[in-house]
Order: structure tokens, then sequence, then C-alpha cells
């Protein structure tokens, strides 16, 4: 079989695995009807699993086609290192000595503010922990904010729409939220080396206009939920058991060790043991480790990294033949169906684009990292963490993409608006350019998942008309 047939069926099996990411909903409902097969149901109905499963559907298509040794190479050119970062900084960041010490820091920042505890509390964990994400990373800020809303938030009898509101700001502010520094957020990593992006530089063309967005979006959260907050009385639970300060400090050493060491694994798992060690040590300081959960993050993470692997053929074509204007639009929307690190990282193999391209195509794939749970490597690990206080404790995708679109549009406003290029949107002649610049293929690809979305919805709402 030939290299140009795998890619297709690469990217076939890619768009069944995004079309699989709208549909677990469906798999949720048939583990409790269809009783015989529960277990597999529930399964292919678990959102960390499905990338995972398909990538071993790719793997054992090629072994058959290309022959094992070809399924091996392929499988051993791949990268692995994110993945197995984030599983480490979820794992320490979910501790009780780091939470603790995000509590006490939260806490301290919540008396300066005119709101009671809890709200201050929700303010905060959705505005200053996502920023926190530029300097101990997306996945231990998204760890952290998703920790604090589920007690102060999710594990108490507030509404869906509530619920749903929330996951989608944390989602895009922790996206936006670490591009305040050149190393936390992903798709900033991915080229702030090659293109020489220092810290003051990404700051000054994007930074500050990520904060405002963040702070934007938890504002008009929380003050468009302020009844139903204050009705709830929201309220942060003391710990009995304070884990002593020394403790806490050797831990955060440990966190900074693996933040720093981001981008070597024998450094960060070196760091992840000696922190296993010490909390089987100090066992009565520590509650049951996110070791299930960050797993789980990682195979998803992985089987994105197998699967993408094979999507370079449409992707990198796509970006390069958008002008700065549509590329920052496109790039949104391309976020929404693949990592946005991905999409980065093939726009910066593209060699003499200018100051322009590069700011669109960064701004636009960190704008767009809430839509989905793929779109942003820590979104599943708080799509994890919060899942279970959902309804069939699963999570809607096409809820979270509802959720997420008016603080998308925030960021899409301050990214551009601030710039005096907001104009552009309401140019629907600009609009038809790009429309007809795409490559048929791609816009299969970009409207598949958004079918099977809506079929899903009308299915679902036909079997709630016939109970």
């Amino acid at each position: 079989m030939s290299p140009q047939a795998i890619e297709i069926a690469g990217a076939l099996l890619f768009a069944l695995a995004v079309a699989h990411t709208f549909s677990t909903r469906y798999f949720e409902r048939l583990a409790h009807t269809r009783t015989a097969h529960a277990g597999l149901w529930h399964l292919l109905g678990e959102v960390e699993t499905v990338f995972g499963f398909w990538a071993l559907l790719l793997l054992a298509f090629m072994a058959v086609a290309l022959g094992w040794s070809s399924a091996t190479e392929y499988l051993d050119s791949r990268k692995f290192v994110e993945p197995m970062f984030v599983f480490v900084i979820m794992v320490i960041a979910g501790s009780r000595p780091i939470m603790q010490l995000a509590s006490d820091a939260v806490g301290a920042a919540g008396r300066a503010l005119p709101l009671a505890p809890g709200t201050a509390t929700y303010f905060l964990s959705l505005s200053l922990v996502p920023l926190l994400g530029s300097f101990i990373t997306e996945p231990a800020a998204m760890t952290l904010a998703a920790l604090m809303l589920r007690e102060v938030l999710f594990s108490r009898n507030v509404s869906a729409r509530l619920k749903y509101a929330t996951l989608g700001v944390l989602f895009v502010n922790v996206s936006i939220g670490g591009t305040l520094t050149n190393f936390a957020a992903p798709p900033v990593l991915m080229v702030a080396a090659k293109w020489q992006w220092s810290t003051a530089h990404i700051f000054s063309i994007l930074g500050w206009k990520a904060l405002i967005a963040v702070l934007i979006n938890a504002s008009l959260l929380t003050l468009l939920f302020r009844r139903e907050l204050r009705a709830g009385a929201l309220a942060v639970g003391a710990s009995a058991r304070r884990v002593p300060a020394a403790l806490v400090a050797i831990n955060l050493l440990l966190l900074a060790g693996v933040v720093l060491g981001n981008h070597d694994p024998e450094v960060f798992m070196a760091v992840f043991l000696v922190f296993l060690g010490l909390a089987e040590a100090y066992r009565r300081h520590h509650d049951r480790l996110m070791l299930r959960e960050g797993l789980m993050v990682a195979f998803f993470l992985a089987g994105l990294v197998v699967l993408g692997g094979l999507q370079r053929w449409w992707l990198q074509p796509t970006l390069t033949n958008l002008d700065e204007n549509a590329l920052f639009y496109g790039a949104t929307l391309l976020t929404a169906i693949t990592d946005n690190a991905a999409l980065t990282y093939l726009g910066s193999m593209v060699d003499g684009v200018s100051e322009q391209f590069k700011y669109a195509l960064v701004a636009g794939a960190v704008a767009g990292g809430g839509l989905t749970v793929i779109a942003n490597a820590p979104n599943p690990a708080g799509f994890a963490l919060l899942k279970d206080s959902f309804d069939h404790r699963a999570i809607s995708a096409l809820g979270l993409l509802a959720a997420a679109l008016p603080p998308t549009l925030v960021a899409i406003l301050c990214f551009r608006g601030l710039d005096q290029s907001f104009a552009e949107v309401f140019d629907l002649s600009a609009w038809l350019r790009w429309f007809a610049a795409l490559d048929r293929g791609f816009v299969f690809l970009l409207l598949l998942p958004f079918v099977v979305a809506l079929v899903g919805i009308w299915a679902a709402s036909r079997e709630d008309e016939t109970k």
C-alpha cells in the first residue's frame, strides 16, 4: 500500500475519532439500555479512550497493510513527551500539599475582593488560576482550577446551564491564559524556539490581550450567574488536616523541577519518582493520587499524537494557502478538530513567513483552544476531573461547544479588535474568499463532527419524545 493511501486511511480514522468524541453520550446511553455489553459501551463512552482506541486501530491497519516493522517504526517516530508530562504534572498538581497552597493563595486573594468567599473562589478559579498557567504550565493550571471548581461549584446542586458555562470559560481561559510567557502554553512552546520568541515578545504581542480576555470572561460569567451563585451560597470547605509547611515547600520544589524539565522526560520522570516516594512515606498528608485520571488523559493525548502524525498532508497546505486574516479564523476553527499545538507546529515548519502570519496562527490556535475536548492538551484533564458532575457522567460535546463560543468570541475580539483589525469579521467578501480557498476535503472533515453531533441531538430528542 502506498504512503498516500496510508495517509488517507489515517485521515478517515482521525475523522471517525473526532466524530466519536461527539457521540460519547450515545454510548453512555447504550451502557444503561443494553446491559449485556454495558462494559464495552461504557468504555466507548469514555472520551479519554477515544483517540487511544482509534490509534490502536490505525496501528493494526498499518501492521496488516505494511507489516509489523513499519507500524512499529512509525510508532517509534512519534514523540510522547507531552502525554507523559501532562500525566506527571496532573498527579503532582492535584496532590493535597499543592492544592492546600493553591487554596490558601486563592483565599488570600479572595479576601481582597468585595465578594462572598465561595463566589470569590469561583471568580479566581476562572481568572487567577488560568493566568498562573503561564508559570506553572497550562496542564497544572487546569488541574488546580478544575479541582477547586469541583469543590466550590460542581459538587453542589447547581443548574446544568451554569456547569456548562463554567466549563466553557475554564477551557478558553486556560488556553489563552498560558500565553503570558513563552514556555507554558503548548501551541506557543512549539514555535518559540524556532521563531525566537522571548517571554517579553510573546507578552507584548499576545499576552496582555489574553490577560484582558481572561478577566472579561471570568467577570461576565460571575456577573451573569450572580443570582444563582448567591442563591447556592457557595462555600469553600476547610481541610481538617493541614499539611506541614516544610512538606508543602518540598512538593512545590518538585513541581518546579517538573516544570523546568518539561522538555526532558528523563528529568521530570525522575522527579516524579521522588514525589511518589515522598507520597508513600507521608501517606497521612496525601489523599488518593490521581494516577488513574492522569493515565487516562495521557492515553487520550498519546492517541492524538499517533493519529495526528498522519494529518500533515492536508493540514499544512491548508494553513499555508490562507492569508493572515483568513489564517486567524481558519486556525480557530481547525483547532476544534485537532490539537492546537499540532497546528502551530505544522505552521512553524513553513519557512519565510511574515510576523503577521506567525501572530495569526498562534493567536487563532489559542483562541479556539476551548471549543472541544481535543482542542488543547490540558482540556482532557479538566474533562476527566469534572465529568462525574454531569448527567450520566458524560459531558455533551455540543454543549461544551455552545458554552465555549461566547468566551471564544471575547478572545477573538481582544486578539483582533485591540489591533484595530476586528472589522474583517463583518466583511462578507473576505469570508467568501476564505471559503472558496479551502480544500473541499478539509471542509468535509471540518463539518463531519458537527453533522454527527446534530444527528445525535436529533436522535436523543426523538428518544425522549417516545418515553
